[in-house]
């Protein structure tokens, strides 16, 4: 693919007539806008080679807008994603994961976007067995309400149990969607993932042909407002990516807070990374708090946020959220638990203000897209790539290597007994 940065009406017509699949094309009949399996995603990344996907965390209409007013700007083919606990049964957002598709489709239409996007339901979390039975009937409604693609996140369960939690939730995803898998819970320097674990999940889900687009691995990234520089490590990402090579799976990389540019572009250049998260720092940029160059909010010599004037929301609104923040004991991180009594309120602001919060997201995502993750004109290689397959399912990047005879779920309790892990404190499945 040549990712030649002009792509024609005709090959945009075309591609929207073949690459949009069954469930958007049924929800939105007449949209123009580009909502495509997460596959694509990852492969206009490895077509460009060198260049990571944002995957945006739409905690808000606001940030949503912003996310894909940047991507048009600069080309880039794009990831909208909300987590379980951001939009799930018990959301802190309104934005959720029956919504989210619907959000994406309309801002797309009314702003005439043409990037592809694909529309992920991050951290699916699994955190004990009993949770299974409900996700099988969860996890369909998901992709009839737009969904391109989905993390299902069991990292929170042993090795085995991780395994056989992703081999029994498979079939309720489609097969042309983007699939993520997770091993390693989200905890900082805490419990790092290993090799022989990523091995462990990618072998066993491949000898039942299960073939990931991506893996998410706790190589020392946190969730949330990131005080420390540890961040992650590279080397630790580059060799357990270096040994899943030939089942061609991608890195997912979570928490993106509290690193540096510099290390995200280190990342972009020496791992398989295709997809980074990206939450809280666009919903504090959407607020008009003061972020340092990766996005991670700046606290004064109180530990308070710093609002800056004529940025995001009014003084007026701040006022009224810090206050609320305060009744309900709410500090740092978990001020993202405004979001949903506030959604409503920010929406009802005049258009001056609602729109200097979505450009301030736009300035953000540019720079991210354009000098940090290389990402710019991935979506002509993704659009090339629609084209390409002819289809709106490019089918699995790997093949079954490993013998499923080797992978019952007997071998599987098994040979996980022999894993040695770093287990550590309890993780986060949060974004």
């Amino acid at each position: 693919m040549s990712g030649n940065k002009t792509v024609t009406s005709k090959d945009f017509e075309e591609a929207l007539k073949i690459g949009r699949p069954p469930n958007v094309k049924k929800l939105f009949p007449n949209s123009k806008a580009m909502i495509i399996s997460g596959k694509f995603i990852d492969r206009a990344m490895l077509a460009k080679g060198n260049a990571i996907a944002m995957a945006a965390n739409g905690r808000n209409n606001f940030v949503i807008r912003g996310v894909l007013q940047a991507a048009q700007r600069s080309n880039a083919a794009i990831i909208i994603e909300i987590a379980r606990s951001e939009g799930g049964a018990s959301a802190y957002c309104a934005v959720n994961y029956w919504n989210i598709s619907r959000q994406v489709d309309a801002i797309c239409n009314e702003l005439g976007i043409t990037i592809p996007v694909a529309i992920h339901a991050d951290h699916y979390g699994i955190k004990k067995e009993q949770d299974i039975n409900g996700a099988k009937i969860e996890i369909p409604t998901l992709f009839e309400a737009g969904m391109t693609s989905i993390a299902i996140d069991a990292s929170h369960l042993p090795d085995d149990q991780n395994l056989l939690a992703n081999l029994e939730l498979n079939p309720f995803v489609p097969e042309w969607a983007g699939l993520e898998t997770e091993v390693g819970e989200i905890k900082g320097k805490e419990g790092l993932s290993t090799k022989e674990e990523a091995l462990f999940l990618i072998q066993g889900l491949n000898a039942h042909d299960i073939f990931p687009d991506w893996i998410a691995l706790n190589n020392g990234t946190t969730h949330g407002i990131e005080a420390s520089d540890q961040g992650i490590q590279v080397d630790l990402t580059a060799e357990i990516h270096q040994a899943l090579e030939k089942y061609r799976v991608s890195g997912a990389q979570h928490g993106t807070s509290g690193n540096s540019s510099d290390r995200l572009r280190e990342i972009a250049a020496k791992t398989r990374t295709t997809k980074a998260n990206v939450a809280t720092a666009l919903q504090m940029i959407s607020w008009g708090l003061e972020v340092n160059d990766y996005g991670n909010a700046i606290l004064d010599d109180s530990g308070n946020f710093i609002k800056l004037k004529d940025h995001g929301v009014t003084d007026e609104m701040w006022a009224e959220m810090v206050a609320y923040a305060q009744a309900h004991e709410l500090k740092g991180g978990n001020y993202k638990k405004l979001n949903l009594p506030f959604e409503n309120k920010l929406l009802g602001q005049p258009q001056t203000i609602r729109d200097r919060m979505a450009k301030r997201v736009e300035g953000f995502v540019y720079n991210m897209l354009v000098n940090v993750f290389n990402a710019q004109d991935t979506a002509s290689f993704a659009i090339e790539g629609i084209l390409e397959a002819g289809t709106y399912d490019p089918g699995p990047k790997a093949a079954r290597i490993e013998d499923p005879a080797k992978w019952t779920r007997e071998k599987i309790i098994q040979r996980a007994a022999t894993i040695e892990s770093e287990n550590g404190p309890g993780g986060d499945f949060d974004d």
